[in-house]
């Protein structure tokens, strides 16, 4: 399959698409870019995200010249989607919380949300809570410490269970967390702690999150007419990559070993 893709998000998190992407479509050329400058979005004020993302989206874009922009961020996505759509040319795709297939999936009639506070907080996941899962219970918690601490996994360096199991918590100790038996990991950064969350539950649950699903649909609206780029794929950073070391080695590990500065 021809073609370039850009895979975006704050961190490392996106990583686990451009995984699933490669792994769907090897020829394809991925690149991946990570607004170091600013993470992470978990934290930051929607009015500051509004004004950023079309900027960066819109640079970076004209910088990689891809065929596809893709948000791998829940963060983002449910803040300012369409914004970058109206400021791109070209086909964006964006992260949807796996509310959808979890409320198929469950057989206890609840399940929980592990997201940032942002994604929690916003109205699209409330508008995708009352479109797919109306039958069902969503219990949701944001944490910055998950995202931090997925950071820190991937990068090799150790962090003790008991922090994951702490972090985790509150979502089962909230009113009707015993019945909890499905979890959407709805931050692409949790993926890279899928273990560590699932030896830390409080019992056994099924988690899930849209990796698979993002790269599918990325497949989907790539143009027929994207040409072979002949190009290995990349990593964009928003500030020094000297400030980025270990940003840099995972980037490496994901087979993205070029890496390139772009100030916003």
């Amino acid at each position: 399959m021809n073609g370039k893709v850009l895979v975006f998000d704050s961190g490392m998190g996106g990583l686990t698409v451009a995984r699933e992407l490669r792994a769907l479509a090897p020829s394809l050329t991925v690149d991946y870019a990570a607004d170091s400058g600013f993470f992470p979005y978990g934290d930051k004020s929607d009015e500051a995200l509004r004004d950023r993302l079309p900027r960066v989206a819109a640079a970076l874009c004209a910088q990689v010249q891809p065929d596809v922009f893709v948000i791998a961020c829940n963060t983002a996505s449910t803040l300012a989607l369409d914004v970058v759509r109206k400021g791109l040319k070209i086909p964006v795709v964006g992260t949807v919380p796996a509310i959808k297939p979890a409320a198929k999936l469950t057989r206890t009639g609840t399940i929980g949300l592990l997201a940032t506070p942002g994604t929690v907080r916003r109205a699209y996941t409330a508008q995708l809570i009352e479109d797919f899962a109306q039958d069902v219970r969503v219990i949701m918690h944001g944490s910055v410490d998950l995202v931090r601490m997925a950071e820190q996994i991937a990068a090799g360096d150790p962090v003790a269970l008991e922090a994951f199991r702490a972090a985790q918590a509150p979502l089962f100790e909230a009113e009707g967390g015993e019945a909890i038996d499905t979890v959407v990991l709805a931050c692409t950064h949790f993926p890279l702690i899928r273990g560590e969350l699932a030896a830390t539950v409080p019992r056994p649950v099924t988690f899930i999150d849209s990796g698979e699903a993002i790269a599918r649909q990325t497949l989907r609206v790539l143009p027929e007419n994207a040409a072979p780029t002949g190009s290995s794929g990349r990593l964009w950073l928003t500030n020094a990559p000297g400030q980025n070391q270990r940003l840099v080695e995972v980037g490496r590990r994901f087979g993205f070993a070029h890496v390139n500065a772009l100030q916003i």
